[in-house]
């Protein structure tokens, strides 16, 4: 078998339309929590298991072509269109460039509700994970911040969008040494995140929210060419993948029974993919924005002089 033919064939099982992507994956995420939550065993939770993983596989695969679906019957409703007719939800609706920075402003209101969930919590459970947690995603806010005092002054200056992605990326790079600190002791302590009742099932699904607009993103704003809407995106990013080890361990704990040795394994194979992505990305961002500054410093010598307190 050939390879084009393995990938029609694989294109066929993950790539559905979006009907077909819902209909499994609504009860198949809700067939999981309900095992988790009973704490059941046996075959009906590997089953579980399988078909959660699947959906989640298609869903992150589909979810573009879901939400143009979603899109197109909403932009048809009778109410929409009466809506549209109020110029900022048209202006919203209709310019990608003030959509994206009001994503912005959304992101950093949602990041921020999330740093004082995990305060209160970290103070009423008293947990020092919440809290070392709810720091990492308050230094991530600052930098949204940050991204978009710059929107709103430097809209025009691309030499100031690169400083300021290269300041992102050097930022994100430090800020992955606490957060392989914080991994290091939940691996070796093999403890992780406690919620309590049903808020874990509302964790589980900020977590997955997240992570799959994060993707959709990070590949969606690439073509609008700007440094710091790709930088934010970044951020996006970094905040679902942190939020899914936080949830796996969550899970772990809660569900993962008395085996300590699978929590210990799982725990690391999660941290230490998510600190070497985030390094990754730390280091791409830094070495992308270095070139392309040297690159116009050597087209333009007065460049650094005329910019050069433009981008932080």
């Amino acid at each position: 078998m050939d390879v084009q033919r393995i990938m029609e064939i694989l294109k066929k099982v993950f790539k559905l339309s979006p009907i077909p992507t819902l209909f499994i994956a609504i009860p198949s995420f809700a067939l999981v929590i309900y095992v988790l939550s009973n704490g059941m065993e046996g075959a009906i939770s590997y089953i579980a298991y399988i078909l959660s993983a699947y959906a989640l596989i298609i869903s992150i695969i589909g979810i573009v072509d879901i939400v143009k679906w979603v899109r197109r019957g909403i932009e048809n409703h009778p109410i929409v269109k009466k809506a549209l007719s109020i110029p900022v939800l048209k202006r919203y609706m209709t310019e990608a460039a003030f959509r994206t920075e009001a994503s912005l402003y959304q992101g950093l209101f949602i990041n921020l509700l999330y740093v004082a969930v995990k305060f209160f919590s970290g103070v009423y459970y008293r947990s020092l994970w919440f809290g070392e947690l709810a720091v990492y995603y308050l230094l991530l806010a600052v930098m949204r911040f940050s991204l978009l005092r710059h929107v709103r002054r430097h809209k025009e200056n691309k030499i100031a969008e690169w400083r300021k992605y290269r300041l992102c990326g050097i930022m994100l790079l430090f800020m992955n040494g606490a957060l392989a600190a914080i991994i290091a002791i939940a691996i070796r302590e093999n403890k992780g995140f406690e919620y309590a009742g049903v808020l874990i099932y509302v964790m589980a699904l900020y977590a997955f929210y997240t992570i799959i607009i994060a993707v959709i993103n990070v590949y969606k704003f690439r073509k609008y060419g700007s440094p710091v809407l790709s930088a934010a995106k970044v951020i996006n990013l970094t905040t679902a993948m942190v939020s899914i080890f936080a949830l796996e361990t969550a899970m772990l704990t809660q569900f993962g029974g008395d085996d300590a040795d699978f929590r210990q394994i799982m725990t690391s194979a999660t941290g230490t993919g998510v600190c070497v992505i985030v390094l990754g990305m730390a280091v791409f961002m830094i070495i992308r924005s270095t070139k392309v500054l040297k690159n116009a410093a050597g087209q333009n010598p007065e460049i650094e002089f005329l910019n050069g307190g433009n981008g932080t």
